[in-house]
């Protein structure tokens, strides 16, 4: 499966530069022009109340976060959506539980974090309608380069498909990579749909399965040069 995704990807690639056109659907209302646009996508699905190495995936993925932020120049152009946060009373509204929690504008760090600590893990992994909702609504009338980073602790399982999408998005678009953080993730075809969706985007797939790591590859997608302490410490 994992070689047959790969295989796709390279024979997409050279539609690239006769189908790509940065413009189709952004409106004439630029909002901004400078400055790499930067949206994080975080996993809120049932899974992260799961343990790892004696604490909640939730609770290091809040903690790494929390590190990370401050390390971002307080004038980037920073936003935040989730997923997975409401149940729904269907599997169909559980497939589409995904909220922008914080638009796209300079100075939101301290408002993500704010943010970040009434959230819940809930409902399943709808990353696919997630990317879409992202793509569509939250760079409406950014132009320039944007920069999806999105964390999770498991594949798709609102039955779509992440490279499917990524392979199709590249076709009209190409001013945005999509860097996948894949947190504690061992099943091989979910990390092969992830790591085709970033491929496609000229983006990068990232694994973590410790706190360390998982800041590690925060740093990295993040391009943050100034060493971040990666310990967690926890109340005894």
């Amino acid at each position: 499966m994992k070689k047959l995704l790969l295989m796709l990807i390279f024979i997409s690639m050279p539609c690239w530069a006769g189908n790509y056109n940065v413009h189709r659907g952004v409106p004439d209302d630029i909002k901004s022009t400078k400055g790499e646009k930067i949206l994080f996508i975080l996993d809120f699905s049932n899974s992260m109340t799961e343990y790892l190495h004696g604490q909640p995936k939730l609770d290091m993925m809040l903690a790494t976060m929390r590190k990370i932020i401050p390390q971002i120049p307080s004038d980037t152009e920073l936003g935040l959506r989730v997923y997975g946060h409401k149940m729904g009373f269907t599997a169909f509204d559980a497939c589409r539980a995904t909220s922008l929690i914080s638009p796209i504008t300079p100075n939101s760090g301290g408002k993500i974090l704010y943010s970040l600590s009434d959230i819940k893990p809930r409902g399943m992994t709808p990353i696919t309608y997630s990317l879409k909702q992202a793509v569509k609504n939250d760079f409406l009338g950014f132009s320039g380069q944007k920069h999806i980073i999105l964390l999770t602790d498991g594949g798709e399982n609102c039955d779509e498909s992440p490279c499917t999408y990524a392979m199709e998005l590249i076709k009209v678009r190409k001013d945005i990579k999509i860097d996948i953080i894949a947190f504690n993730i061992k099943d091989e075809d979910d990390l092969a749909q992830l790591e085709c969706a970033s491929l496609v985007t000229s983006g990068k797939l990232y694994t973590a399965n410790t706190a360390a790591e998982l800041a590690d590859s925060l740093n990295n997608s993040l391009n943050i040069k100034k060493d971040v302490e990666a310990k967690i410490f926890t109340e005894k």
